[in-house]
């Protein structure tokens, strides 16, 4: 597991802190959290019918947004990139809408502490890891 790390002056590295400003679900996802993140949340179904994962990854990028996704090319794409957007991974397989929201629900602190530093977050159903 990766620890949190700062920069000389106290900062989170790469900024990630100051940068985010929200999270974009992916279409996949359901379009409604049962708990609050702290960062605003927008469904990719409010842009549009079937947006591609470029056109995701664009509008991420110029807002500087968070992509929340069950999608591998999206993590494929940040190992080569730096933020923004970030990409939180979910990597576990399909569960009842009600626990679904339940391990997110408490995967969550995790996952907004690994943004802090980390450009992708993998979400497992018994665990949280990030990578720089």
């Amino acid at each position: 597991m990766s620890e949190l790390r700062l920069t000389p002056d106290g900062e989170p590295l790469l900024g990630v802190a100051r940068g985010m400003k929200g999270f974009l679900l992916d279409q996949n996802l359901p379009a409604r959290l049962t708990f609050e993140p702290t960062l605003p949340v927008t469904p990719a179904v409010t842009l549009g019918p079937n947006p591609t994962d470029t056109f995701l990854w664009e509008y991420a990028r110029e807002r500087e947004l968070v992509i929340v996704t069950k999608d591998a090319d999206f993590s494929d794409r940040i190992i080569m990139r730096t933020p923004p957007p970030w990409i939180v991974h979910l990597r576990f397989g399909n569960l009842r809408r009600q626990e679904f929201h339940a391990l997110l629900a408490r995967a969550w602190p995790g996952v907004e502490t690994l943004l802090r530093s980390h450009k992708l977050v993998n979400v497992y159903a018994d665990r949280v890891e990030g990578i720089s």
